[in-house]
């Protein structure tokens, strides 16, 4: 704890101060809208018209959980025949990703050759030309938007249980309950078992965990998602070559528009109340026990691991040092800043008592995006992934206890994550 103290000032004025000091801005002025505490103004074109008073359109991303029918991000339609939404949220710096669609992630816009588009984010604005406190209006369009096929309007519709096509076994096993509003959700944890598991063999055979965030993108990508973990593949893989020991991977589903509460561990994000302490108590009080019974993991510390991605990675690390006692490993992937620049997170950190023995964390070299706009926040990302791994080795971990692996051009996304899980479980699990 005494270490993360020493580090703390420095690495504040690292990260806030010292690393990231914009130099003068040129005329025109041009700044990200995200920046601008008076918000801006959306104003999209539906090339297809497809968008109408019973389908209206929705914005879903980074900022609510990418819930593809959020109410609060519901455009209105204009009597340009234009659609708008009004962002007068402060969301004080925090770049948006997002796409656009009409209720549903089998509805979301694609490109002239009707493909899914790679997430959106704002072009810079030039606020030289704004008067004071004037909203700018960013004009963007739409191609065209996905049409559901049957199966996905039944689905839709019904809610019936569709076909996992994965690799090797996944089960399902349905939980009730969570943090804050998610309290009367029911939801399916998907859990792979290795190869072997079922063998007469191995009938007595435990074990090691490892309790995955998000488990809805774990083993199979969903409609709207640029890609999936591949945690099924890659687990495989390793475990028949002999690289790694066996173990059991279980997806924990996020709850769709709680998500953010739900897994926002300190600090506060855009007005939300963190919930991550209290889904973790739900965690250890509903999902581990029904895991424990219903196949056969190790129960000890030190076979218990847990890992995410993003807001995921965030509560998997609040997880493996706020209840070190029961899971001794992490995988921690694009952790975010949030809105404070990583100031919450690390007052937390320098209160931390207790650490896991072995933390994994990845960064993509282009978290934000590609646009050359977004080369300041991704280096950013990266100092702030080099700065939590300083950090760590300041408070004891030693090299071999952590590993931080950045991939100078991957984004933030499933595809990046699902390459670098073979590097994380091989370094937590090679035999």
């Amino acid at each position: 704890m005494q270490a993360w103290k020493r580090w703390f000032t420095p690495l504040v004025c690292f990260i806030s101060f010292c690393t990231f000091q914009a130099p003068a801005l040129a005329e025109p002025e041009m700044v990200r809208p995200e920046t601008l505490p008076q918000g801006f103004v959306i104003v999209v074109t539906d090339s297809s018209g497809k968008a109408d008073k019973d389908n209206p359109m929705y914005l879903a991303g980074s900022t609510n959980g990418w819930n593809p029918t959020d109410p609060d991000w519901m455009l209105s339609g204009r009597s340009d025949l234009r659609w708008q939404i009004v962002i007068d949220k402060d969301l004080k710096g925090v770049g948006m990703q997002f796409k656009f669609t009409l209720g549903g992630w089998d509805r979301e816009e694609l490109d002239a050759d009707g493909n899914a588009i790679p997430n959106r984010s704002l072009p810079l604005v030039d606020v030289s030309k704004l008067k004071e406190n004037e909203k700018p209006i960013i004009e963007l369009t739409v191609i065209d938007f996905r049409e559901p096929v049957s199966l996905a309007e039944q689905v839709r519709a019904s809610g019936f249980y569709h076909k996992l096509i994965v690799t090797g076994d996944v089960s399902r096993l349905e939980v009730r309950g969570g943090a804050g509003g998610a309290q009367a959700m029911t939801r399916d944890l998907q859990i792979w078992t290795p190869p072997g598991y079922n063998d007469p063999e191995n009938a007595n055979k435990t074990y090691p965990v490892l309790y995955m965030f998000d488990g809805q993108n774990i083993f199979e990508q969903l409609p709207g998602v640029p890609g999936e973990w591949g945690a099924d593949e890659t687990a495989t893989k390793l475990v028949e070559s002999g690289k790694v020991e066996p173990m059991i991977i279980v997806g924990i589903p996020h709850a769709g528009e709680y998500r953010l509460s739900e897994y926002l561990p300190f600090g506060s994000y855009k007005g939300v109340k963190p919930d991550a302490e209290a889904t973790m108590q739900w965690v250890r009080r509903e999902i581990m026990p029904r895991v424990e019974r219903a196949f056969r993991v190790k129960t000890d510390r030190a076979s218990t691991s847990i890992g995410g991605a993003s807001l995921g990675g965030a509560i998997a690390l609040y997880a493996s040092t706020a209840h070190a006692d029961r899971f001794a490993n992490a995988i921690i992937e694009s952790l975010p800043m949030m809105d404070d620049e990583g100031h919450a997170t690390m007052t937390y950190l320098s209160s931390v008592k207790r650490w896991p023995d072995k933390v994994f964390i990845g960064m993509g070299g282009q978290e934000v995006g590609n646009d050359p706009a977004d080369d300041e926040l991704n280096k950013k990302y990266i100092q702030w992934a080099q700065v939590i791994d300083l950090g760590l080795g300041a408070s004891g971990l030693d090299a071999d206890q952590r590993m931080l692996l950045i991939d100078p051009e991957a984004n933030h996304n499933e595809i990046a994550w699902n390459k670098r899980f073979e590097q994380a479980l091989l370094f937590l699990y090679a035999k």
